[in-house]
């Protein structure tokens, strides 16, 4: 029985202490005692929580009663990560890391251990755009007629008031959010093809593993088609670029490479590329990180 104490992540705390939400603020203060009865529950021996961790759950590395290493997630409760214990059953661990266990009451999931600290950022861009097109086609598997995702039309509202109420605060980049509040509207009904997919799939969320040398963690799940997934790669180490000289034509030449190596179409990955460069650069400008967001922002204007 594990007795070490347990502590959230300062990066976790931070990243909910604007969060109005009673619920979620209840979650945090239980979170001590949720991870040592989970513990107990499933047997495990705690080793120490991963910091600096994510900014949306909690993971402990833990060891079986075998002595197999493992690691123990709880994701924020109310996110649209409640539908990740479902798709990772569904890719049994192809291209994905394997669920081991997942408990609905608490949200716990148990997951094989990957080497957390090395994802393929570490690799140089080329190799890492490489594998990361490797990954993801693995990944991308027809969704049953009862498959109970999300969509991407499901979201669309949504996602457009989200920008809007964000873009309403970045008040330059006004002509770029009605762009892509458009595209928004639009991309879902007119596409070809649907697919289970990742739906928060980059760099950062492909680590290293034993029995595969990259497996994908933290899915978002969402039914629609491939574009949007390959959209956040392509806005990839986008820093990188704009460090170099011509950097609009760079970019143009990134969106071009991954939809030809993965056979999208070319004009709906730049379509959902700019969605996803403009939604990110507003959120991140009104959540105080203001470079990094009008740069996102410039990037949209690259494409």
């Amino acid at each position: 029985m594990a007795t070490a104490p347990v502590e959230p992540p300062r990066r976790l705390v931070n990243s909910l202490g604007s969060d109005p939400a009673a619920p979620v603020r209840a979650w945090l203060a239980a979170l001590p005692s949720a991870v040592h009865e989970r513990l107990d529950a499933w047997g495990l021996t705690l080793e120490r929580v991963d910091t600096p961790g994510g900014r949306s759950s909690l993971v402990a590395l833990v060891r079986q009663q075998d002595g197999t290493p493992a690691a123990l997630k709880f994701p924020v409760p109310g996110r649209s990560h409640a539908r990740e214990a479902a798709v990772l059953r569904l890719w049994d661990g192809w291209g994905a890391v394997r669920l081991l266990r997942a408990d609905e009451a608490s949200g716990a999931l148990l997951l094989e251990r990957l080497q957390g600290s090395v994802s393929l950022r570490s690799l140089p861009e080329a190799r890492a755009l490489l594998e990361a097109a490797g990954t993801v086609r693995r990944l991308w598997v027809a969704p049953g007629s009862d498959h109970g995702f999300e969509t991407l039309s499901d979201r669309t509202e949504e996602a457009i008031e989200a920008l809007r109420t964000a873009g309403a605060l970045t008040p330059t980049a006004a002509p770029l959010v009605e762009q892509a509040a458009e595209l928004r509207r639009a991309l879902p009904s007119s596409a070809a093809e649907e697919y289970v997919l990742h739906g928060a799939f980059r760099q950062g969320k492909i680590l290293a593993g034993e029995r595969a040398p990259w497996l994908a963690v933290g899915p978002v799940p969402v039914v629609g088609e491939r574009a949007y997934d390959l959209a956040a790669l392509a806005t990839d180490r986008f820093e990188d670029l704009a460090a170099g000289s011509g950097a609009a034509a760079a970019t143009r030449r990134r969106v071009a490479k991954l939809a030809e190596s993965l056979e999208v179409d070319r004009d709906r990955l730049r379509d959902w590329t700019l969605y996803r460069a403009v939604a990110a650069g507003v959120r991140e400008t009104v959540s105080g990180d203001r470079r990094h967001g009008e740069l996102l922002l410039e990037f949209a204007t690259w494409l």
